[in-house]
C-alpha cells in the first residue's frame, strides 16, 4: 500500500517536473521613441533619461533575467543638436554598446532621407526591421531593412518582427522607391513564415502607435507581444505622477486576444529614455503565453550614469558645444521678447511662423506658440544657435492637432482669461490669424472676433492646427486638450527651436521684427 503511493506521488512528481520543465520565461527589456536624447531631459528641475542612466538600468535588468532581450520599437532619429550633428550615428556607436537585439524602422528614420537612414543601418550591430517596407527597390536601403530576424535566447528561438506606421508615406520624407505594404497582412505573413520554421514565440516590434496596435492585434495570428511606440505612450500604475503633463494612458501589459483567441500582450514605454520597460512573459510548451509579470522603470537621477558610456556621450558632446556658438542668422533690428504674456510679440509672431512653416506639409492651416514658452528675444546683428535656444529652452517638439472652431476659440479665452494680467496660456498665432480681445468683458467671453486668412472662424469646422507639446499636452492648464489623443494628434518629433532654425534658412538667414496686429487687445 505504502509502495503504490509512493509511486502514484512520484509519477506526479515526475509529471509536474516536466510541465514546469516545458514552460519558458522571457524578459524584454524596451525602449521607444529616445529621439536623440543622448543626455538626459530636464522637467521641473530633475533630469530623466539619458543613455548613461539608462545603460545601467539596462545591464541591472538584463542582469537579473534568465533569458533576456533588449528591442527598442523606433524613432531614435531627431530631436536634438545630436541628431543635426551625427545624424544617429552617436546614438548607433551608443546603442551597439549597450547591446540591442533588434529595433523598428520609425518614421523619423526616414528625415534625411534614405542615404542617411543607409548609414545609421551600416553601423548598427544588431538588425533593422519593418515587414510593411517594401525597400528592393531603393539603392541605399535595399539591404539594410529586414521584415523579421531569428534569436536564439536560452536554448529557445525567438521570432521578432518589425511594423512601421501605416502613416508614413504622409508623415515623413519616404522616398518613392520605398513601397508601403499593408500593416496586418505584413505582419501576419511573417509570422506564418516564421511559425511554418518551427518558432512559436513572436515578438512584433511595431512602431505605429498605441492605439493602431490595440486595433490591429485581434487581427493578427501568432504573434504573441506587441512592443510599440511612435504615439510615445507611458503604460502602467506608478506611486506618483510622472513628471510633465502626460500620465499613463493604459494598462501594462494591455490584454488582448488574437484572431484565435490566444493571449496577445501590448507595451510601450513613453519616451526620450525617460522610461525603461520590463516584461516577463512565461510561455507554455506551445509557445501560448500563459503568464506576464513587470512594469516600467523610470529612469531618474537616482539611477547612477554608466562611466564608459557617460565617457562616450562627452567625447560626443564637444561639436555640439561648438555649435551653440555658431552664428545662424543676421537680425537687421531686434526682435524683442515684448509683452509675450499679455499682448502681441515680436518674438511671439516669429515663432509661430516658425511653427507653420515646419508643419504646413502635416496640412497645418495656422499655428501658435504659448506666451509662457518665449523666454527672451534676439538682438540686433548675430544670432547664435545659443541665443536660439534661450529663447525656446524647453526643446518642445510641434504637435499637429485637430480642433473645432469652438474648441480652438475656447483656447484663445482661456490664455486671455487673467488680463489684465499676463498669462503663459496666451496664444500668439501665425501671420494669417488674427483676433480680437475686449478685456471689459467677462472672462470665457472676451474674444470677440477671430479669422483665417481673413474668414470669421467656423465654430463647426475642424481646423488642423500646430502648437508645442507643452501646450498640446494641456500645460498651461489648457484642460481641453490634456491627454488628447484624437480626433488627430501627432506630435512630429520635430524641436521647436530646431523648426525656427529651418524658418530662418529659409528667409536667407536674414530676419526682423514683425508686428502685424495678430492679437489686438481692447481696454
Amino acid at each position: 500500500m505504502f509502495g503504490s503511493r509512493w509511486i502514484t506521488a512520484a509519477v506526479g512528481m515526475a509529471l509536474a517536473s516536466l510541465s514546469l520543465a516545458a514552460d519558458y520565461k522571457l524578459t524584454i527589456i524596451h525602449t521607444n521613441d529616445l529621439h536623440a536624447r543622448v543626455e538626459p531631459v530636464v522637467i521641473s528641475r530633475q533630469e530623466y533619461g539619458g543613455y548613461a542612466r539608462l545603460a545601467t538600468a539596462i545591464q541591472e535588468e538584463l542582469g537579473a533575467a534568465e533569458n533576456a532581450l533588449l528591442l527598442d520599437a523606433g524613432d531614435v532619429f531627431q530631436g536634438t543638436l545630436y541628431f543635426n550633428v551625427y545624424g544617429g550615428l552617436a546614438d548607433a556607436a551608443i546603442m551597439n554598446y549597450i547591446g540591442y537585439s533588434a529595433m523598428a524602422v520609425g518614421n523619423h528614420e526616414f528625415d534625411r532621407g534614405a542615404p542617411t537612414l543607409a548609414k545609421f543601418a551600416q553601423q548598427l550591430q544588431f538588425p533593422l526591421l519593418s515587414a510593411n517596407l517594401d525597400v528592393a527597390g531603393d539603392p541605399d536601403l535595399k539591404d539594410l531593412i529586414r521584415p523579421s530576424v531569428v534569436t536564439e535566447v536560452g536554448g529557445e528561438r525567438i521570432g521578432i518582427i518589425g511594423a512601421t506606421t501605416p502613416d508614413l508615406p504622409t508623415i515623413s520624407a519616404m522616398p518613392e522607391t520605398v513601397i508601403m505594404k499593408d500593416w496586418v497582412e505584413s505582419v501576419n505573413k511573417e509570422a506564418e513564415a516564421l511559425t511554418a520554421r518551427g518558432i512559436n514565440k513572436i515578438i512584433l516590434l511595431s512602431h505605429s502607435a498605441y492605439e493602431v496596435d490595440v486595433a490591429n492585434g485581434p487581427k493578427l495570428r501568432h504573434v504573441d507581444v506587441i512592443v510599440g511606440g511612435h504615439s510615445h505612450t507611458p503604460l502602467g500604475e506608478f506611486e506618483n505622477p510622472l513628471p510633465g503633463t502626460r500620465q499613463p494612458e493604459g494598462k501594462y501589459p494591455t490584454e488582448l486576444k488574437d484572431v484565435d483567441g490566444n493571449p496577445l500582450l501590448v507595451v510601450q514605454a513613453w519616451e526620450w529614455g525617460k522610461m525603461l520597460g520590463r516584461l516577463e512573459v512565461t510561455f507554455d510548451e506551445n509557445g501560448v503565453v500563459k503568464s506576464h509579470a513587470g512594469t516600467p522603470r523610470l529612469i531618474d537621477s537616482t539611477v547612477a550614469e554608466d562611466p564608459i558610456v557617460a565617457t562616450m556621450v562627452q567625447a560626443f558632446r564637444v561639436p555640439i558645444e561648438e555649435m551653440m556658438t555658431k552664428p545662424i542668422a543676421t537680425a537687421e533690428e531686434a526682435i524683442p521678447q515684448g509683452a509675450s504674456r499679455s499682448g502681441e510679440s515680436a518674438m511671439g509672431n516669429f515663432i509661430a511662423d516658425a511653427m507653420l512653416h515646419a508643419t504646413k506639409v502635416n496640412g497645418v492651416v495656422a499655428a501658435f506658440m504659448n506666451g509662457g514658452g518665449v523666454r527672451a528675444g534676439y538682438e540686433a546683428g548675430n544670432v547664435t544657435f545659443g541665443t536660439a535656444i534661450t529663447v525656446q529652452p524647453f526643446a518642445n517638439t510641434l504637435a499637429v492637432v485637430d480642433v473645432t472652431g469652438a474648441e480652438l476659440k475656447s483656447m484663445l479665452e482661456h490664455g486671455v482669461g487673467s488680463f489684465p494680467e499676463g498669462s503663459g496660456a496666451l496664444l500668439h498665432p501665425s501671420a494669417n490669424f488674427r483676433y480680437v480681445v475686449d478685456v471689459t468683458r467677462p472672462a470665457g467671453d472676451r474674444v470677440v472676433e477671430a479669422t483665417l486668412d481673413g474668414q470669421a472662424l467656423d465654430m463647426s469646422k475642424t481646423y488642423r492646427i500646430c502648437l508645442n507639446s507643452f501646450t498640446a499636452g494641456g500645460g498651461d492648464a489648457h484642460a481641453n486638450l490634456k491627454g488628447r489623443t484624437g480626433p488627430y494628434y501627432y506630435d512630429t518629433g520635430l524641436i521647436d527651436v530646431d523648426a525656427s532654425v529651418e524658418y530662418i534658412k529659409s528667409l536667407g538667414n536674414v530676419i526682423k521684427p514683425v508686428m502685424d496686429g495678430r492679437i489686438t487687445v481692447r481696454r
